[in-house]
């Protein structure tokens, strides 16, 4: 009789013999389905996959090699290769791993998480002894392959109330932007935010602001509250939106990154919009352009190399057995600038 039992956590890594009793299975016929040698058919093609992934199992022997730590190597997914924050953090995050003798390997996934989850099986796949991820939003079954594997994962960029991570807190510091400006006294406020889905870091940032919103009694209307894609060019479209919806326009606008922020400005100097006599406008990152912008942008400064290198501190910690705290935070701040200004009478 097949044993259909899973494998505990803490019991030993799963090989093929595993697999080939949970499926009903010879050990050759999972080496033909697993090795894509030889003919199976569909049926127990079907039973070994389902066996091999309901126990974890690595194919290519890295889950055995992985208990024995002889692979010195750490994963990285992280969503947009293209994102300087996100560079920023890789950079500290791998100078620590090189000191530690580790090396990096790093893939994207695009902020798709079926991407994300597969980016990472092949990683585990490729022999890693730890995991780096951005957010705390995933599919479970990347962490039902890390906790069989015993894979340490850290996440960054954010905060979460159950596994390890480096960041801080999202709405709260956007809510920081929203109070500064309704300090200012600007009551229409729109929020300008690349993909909101699957990503933890862009909704609590419009929800920060929508919360701040609401204790004084205001609300972000729907014409205001703007989502498109990434980049200066995204940036700019948002702004058109806004200035086109046949809603009175915003006084100021709060953008879920630095790049948006580039093409909301540069859309209103192309329409004659005065920033901030008109307009004021807030980013997020701090890139290195945002000083150098004609008004100097007002921004949120994220400390994205600290959170990198305890990203990384806390990593190669758990990664030798021990057992750091599990959240660090690395506090953002706002950084006035030139952006922002009290509306217009």
């Amino acid at each position: 009789m097949t044993d259909t039992r899973a494998v505990p956590f803490g019991s030993h890594l799963p090989v093929a013999s595993d697999v080939a009793a949970r499926a009903g299975v010879s050990t050759a016929t999972v080496s033909r389905v697993l090795n894509g040698t030889g003919t199976v058919r569909p049926g127990r093609r079907e039973a070994v996959l389902q066996a091999a992934a309901e126990l974890g199992f690595v194919a290519n022997g890295a889950a055995r090699a992985l208990s024995l730590r002889r692979f010195n190597t750490v994963g990285a997914v992280i969503p947009n290769i293209e994102n300087e924050e996100f560079i920023r953090a890789l950079s500290a995050f791998q100078a620590g791993l090189d000191r530690a003798g580790y090396t990096m390997l790093l893939a994207s996934a695009g902020y798709d998480l079926d991407d994300e989850l597969r980016e990472a099986t092949r990683l585990i796949q490729h022999g890693i002894d730890g995991l780096l991820l951005i957010g705390d939003i995933h599919r479970p079954a990347l962490f039902t392959q890390t906790t069989r594997q015993a894979i340490p994962v850290v996440q960054a960029f954010t905060l979460s109330e159950t596994r390890p991570c480096v960041g801080f807190d999202n709405a709260s510091v956007a809510g920081r932007a929203a109070r500064y400006l309704l300090d200012l006294g600007h009551r229409r406020i729109s929020v300008v935010t690349g993909i909101r889905k699957d990503n933890d870091r862009g909704g609590a940032r419009v929800r920060g602001v929508v919360e701040v919103l609401a204790a004084r009694g205001l609300v972000v209307r729907s014409e205001h509250d703007i989502t498109v894609s990434f980049g200066i060019a995204a940036g700019r479209d948002a702004l058109r939106q806004l200035m086109t919806n046949g809603a009175p326009p915003p006084t100021a606008v709060i953008c879920g990154t630095d790049q948006l922020a580039f093409g909301v400005l540069i859309e209103a100097q192309a329409r004659g919009i005065a920033v901030p006599g008109q307009l004021s406008v807030i980013g997020f990152n701090d890139s290195d352009y945002a000083a150098f912008l004609s008004p100097p942008l007002t921004t949120v400064r994220v400390h994205a190399s600290e959170i990198g290198r305890a990203a990384g501190d806390q990593l190669l910690a758990r990664i030798a057995g021990h057992s750091p705290v599990r959240t660090t935070v690395v506090e953002a701040e706002l950084i006035v600038r030139g952006s922002t200004a009290p509306p217009p009478d």
